[in-house]
């Protein structure tokens, strides 16, 4: 049944009705930036990213890329920040871009929106499967299957998914927390125990950024920062969106940039910035550990060893209900089949959503695992193949969606007449789209080394290609959306507006271009009388 002009102001309504919209006021800002920040998986980044960056690139100043990086984040925000006190919509990245590039263009950004996080997700699972077989074998001498592990994290993590989202934010919220504590216990150390050059502040050194490592470095650094765009995935689920989404986003970002140019510093103060590189290099990703245990102990590092792993989970189940919401946008809005777009009556969750990219990470896992010819502790399959690889064009496709998004944010406002009093934020997504392209073709020019592979080999274009696959497929489906189906075009872009929508088309069914839009399909009316969307 619809909902019509009767609906109480403060319901949230999709096209499919009050009891299949996800639930308003369940996230306040603690909880949603708890959400956001465990996409960020701390540990992960220390122990994983953070070692593997100083050795592959073989550049010192890694404290000063966060820094970098954490600027050109923020003057994405910005302009990002500000969207999302306009359009309140779970598909977030695609939404943004539909409203103001037009809904083709939004149906491309979708379709990479979900193959991007997706990937990302499903790629952990290599991660998860690898370290947790380890340790099974070190500490109860069982030895397990990577993929057997990943098959019960699949599991859980589709389960959790389907419940109440304010729940895994209690769940992503206590495992974020013990890893920050970690963190922090071990930057102390490395403060109070440094290497042979004391506290030295040699990382920080703009001189040491020089190299032709530099582009690819802050390829792999970005990775780091993938979180806090998410926040407005949550909107329709907080308490005023309005200003609880961009709170989060920049207290995310302005934490993830500090923390990790705070540990990325101390890790090479417990070194020497001299030899971190080498260190790194010899140590791998055992460098974080090699670094803990003369200093707190082989107690707090088996528990560190444990503690990374409910960070890796924290990591997949954040990404899990990220992935869950843009597939219930596509589906509310006509881009996937309309089962995918309604929530669970009981939770308010997107179920199906969750369900969808359950049978997705299931599908690769079981693939992976199909052609493993490594033997039990080789970390070749589920880390250097799944995890890199996935990892690594899920990064490039939000790295395109941050830097489209951008251009979307300056049209939006400029076709609305606006660009006098949005000039700042404006001109801060400029600099962002400039800023976050030059970073993309960096990633798509050594996307070998980012593999870890030979310049030959085809996957450093078979891999992005995915994501421009992705993209075709999207814009296709947006194409004979228009052509075929107006009323479903219609809704791409709009949320919850687009029961509006449907209700018009039952009242008249006489076909009509989709209300506040022009022939490209961008909305040209002014915001004030946009239907209310909060």
């Amino acid at each position: 049944m619809l909902t019509g002009s009767s609906a109480r102001p403060d319901e949230i309504n999709t096209y499919m009705g009050q009891e299949r919209a996800l639930r308003a006021g369940r996230l306040g800002t603690a909880g949603l930036l708890l959400s956001v920040l465990a996409a960020t998986a701390p540990l992960m980044v220390v122990a994983g990213l953070m070692p593997t960056t100083y050795a592959v690139m073989g550049i010192t100043a890694q404290p000063l890329l966060f820094v970098i990086l954490g600027a050109v984040m923020a003057l994405f925000g910005v302009g990002y920040a500000e969207m999302s006190r306009h359009v309140h919509n779970a598909g977030a990245f695609y939404a943004y871009i539909a409203r103001g590039l037009g809904g083709t263009v939004g149906a491309g950004a979708s379709y990479v929106a979900l193959a991007a996080y997706n990937a990302l997700q499903v790629g952990v699972y290599g991660l998860l499967g690898f370290e947790a077989s380890l340790l099974l074998d070190e500490h109860l001498f069982l030895q397990v299957d990577w993929w057997l592990v990943a098959l019960l994290g699949i599991a859980v993590t589709g389960v959790l998914g389907a419940l109440k989202v304010d729940l895994n934010a209690k769940v992503l919220g206590s495992l974020l927390l013990v890893e920050v504590v970690l963190v922090v216990v071990l930057d102390l150390a490395f403060a109070a125990d440094p290497g042979p050059q004391g506290l030295s502040l040699a990382s920080f050194d703009p001189a040491a950024l020089t190299g032709a490592g530099l582009g690819t470095a802050l390829c792999f650094t970005v990775a780091a920062f993938l979180g806090f765009e998410q926040a407005p995935v949550y909107a329709e689920e907080t308490h005023r969106p309005q200003t609880v989404v961009r709170r989060v986003m920049f207290l995310a970002v302005g934490s993830v940039a500090v923390f990790f140019a705070l540990t990325s510093w101390l890790m090479s103060v417990a070194t020497g910035p001299d030899h971190i590189v080498g260190a790194a290099r010899e140590q791998s990703a055992g460098l974080l550990f090699g670094l803990s245990e003369p200093r707190l102990g082989g107690a707090f590092t088996d528990a560190l060893h444990i503690l990374f792993l409910t960070g890796i989970f924290a990591c997949m189940l954040a990404f899990h209900n990220v992935v869950a919401r843009y597939a219930f946008a596509m589906g509310r809005e006509g881009l996937l089949p309309a089962a995918v777009g309604r929530a669970s009556k009981g939770t308010g969750a997107p179920a199906t959503g969750s369900l969808l990219q359950t049978g997705v990470a299931l599908v690769v896992v079981l693939a992976f695992a199909l052609f493993d010819g490594g033997g039990h502790g080789d970390p070749t399959t589920p880390v250097l193949r799944l995890f890199t690889w996935m990892g690594n064009v899920g990064a490039l496709g939000v790295i395109a969606l941050m830097a489209t998004t951008s251009v979307a944010v300056i049209v939006f406002f400029v076709r609305r007449g606006a660009a006098a009093t949005q000039g700042v934020r404006l001109a801060c997504s400029g600099l962002a789209a400039i800023g976050l392209t030059v970073i993309f073709g960096y990633a798509v020019a050594d996307f070998d080394v980012l593999l870890g592979a030979d310049p030959s080999s085809a996957l450093r274009w078979v891999l992005p290609g995915l994501i421009l696959a992705a993209a075709l497929v999207g814009v296709a489906v947006g194409l004979y959306l228009r052509s075929a189906r107006p009323a479903r075009y219609a809704r791409i872009g709009l949320g919850n507006e687009a029961f509006r929508l449907e209700e018009a088309a039952q009242e008249d069914p006489s076909p009509v271009p989709a209300a506040g839009k022009t022939a490209s399909g961008c909305a040209d009316e002014p915001e004030n009388e946009r239907p209310n969307q909060s």
